[in-house]
């Protein structure tokens, strides 16, 4: 098998800045793909730079902010790869960053995504947030990583350059050959941005395939350079992005007791928002839950067209584990 048709794929909205300084990198360790930067409808001059300065780019113009989901669904169309890179424009590859990734992807037809260890850009000795070693979830649907469990980082000493097989990878670095991508439907451009790579892994797991990790490879991810990580719009669509992948994904009538269990729980981390200051992202935790009603009945639609397995979680609640129990790193 060969590789010719590999494509990294970077989605920009008004990222100049980020373009600048992390794309040259992208092109020094990757020679032997394609790259392509999707325009969510840009006015900071983007297409322009890149015209200019990186004519060896392709580029795709959209012409409105189809956010994370959409932009990607409908830019990678237009893109025909067997393998897809979805990288975020705040990430700094390293070199040789895809011959671990290359090789997994041969070892076994059954792998349908995978990511590689991603950390913290401004403290390289640390994970990074969104991904670190690998993505999880546990019996409530609550997503966590090794090596980053809710705001509690842990520092990288080897322990996760193993290759395991994952629930969910990260969208801030997200292999994905192209088959399997769109025979489950690519990305769902109604989550706009936000867990909707768990969404996706969620359905390919409910397809059979296999998501994985890999440690041989690893990327430096700066993060929050579009929302912060206390943004209230953040908050919102986590929040209520969580519950459509809940709905979409989750076998049989354990789909009532997971929902009413996570509206108790997202309930008492509102009031803890309260506690501590921040009541726009308490009011950002009741507009998620309205907007999860209002789109209930689109949601139901889209479960009925989804094979479903049951939930292969890998413990059955971390919060308990992590407010209760006082376990701040993966224990598996």
């Amino acid at each position: 098998m060969t590789y010719t048709n590999f494509a990294i794929v970077v989605l920009n909205w008004n990222g100049i800045n980020l373009l600048k300084k992390f794309l040259p990198t992208v092109m020094e360790h990757s020679n032997d793909a394609s790259v392509y930067v999707i325009d969510n409808a840009s006015t900071d001059n983007s297409v322009n730079w890149l015209q200019q300065n990186h004519k060896e780019v392709s580029i795709i113009q959209l012409k409105e902010n189809l956010g994370y989901a959409g932009g990607y669904q409908k830019g990678l169309k237009q893109i025909d790869a067997e393998f897809y890179c979805l990288l975020n424009s705040d990430i700094e590859v390293t070199e040789n960053w895809l011959q671990p990734i290359k090789k997994l992807f041969i070892s076994n037809n059954e792998i349908a995504a995978i990511q590689p260890k991603i950390l913290d850009y401004k403290k390289t000795t640390h994970f990074e947030y969104a991904g670190a070693g690998g993505g999880f979830i546990d019996k409530y649907g609550y997503p966590f990583c090794r090596g980053r469990i809710f705001n509690a980082i842990e520092e990288d000493k080897g322990q996760y350059n193993d290759e395991i097989p994952i629930f969910w990878a990260s969208g801030a670095c997200f292999f994905i050959r192209s088959k399997d991508y769109w025979k489950v439907g690519g990305l769902d451009a109604d989550y706009f941005a936000h867990q909707e790579e768990i969404d996706l892994c969620w359905r390919l797991h409910n397809s059979n395939k296999k998501v994985y990790y890999t440690g041989k490879s690893a990327v430096l991810h700066v993060g929050g350079a579009s929302l912060d990580y206390q943004s209230p719009k953040k908050t919102f669509l986590n929040y209520r992005n969580s519950l459509f992948s809940i709905v979409k994904n989750t076998k049989g009538f354990q789909v009532l007791w997971i929902v009413f269990v996570r509206m108790v729980l997202d309930g008492i981390a509102g009031f803890q928002f309260l506690a501590k200051g921040q009541p726009k992202n308490f009011v950002a935790i009741l507009k998620a839950h309205f907007s999860f009603y209002a789109n209930l009945n689109s949601i139901a639609k889209k479960r009925k067209t989804i094979p479903k397995q049951p939930l292969n979680y890998s413990v059955k609640s971390i919060v308990f584990n992590y407010f209760i129990k006082k376990q701040k790193i993966w224990i598996k």
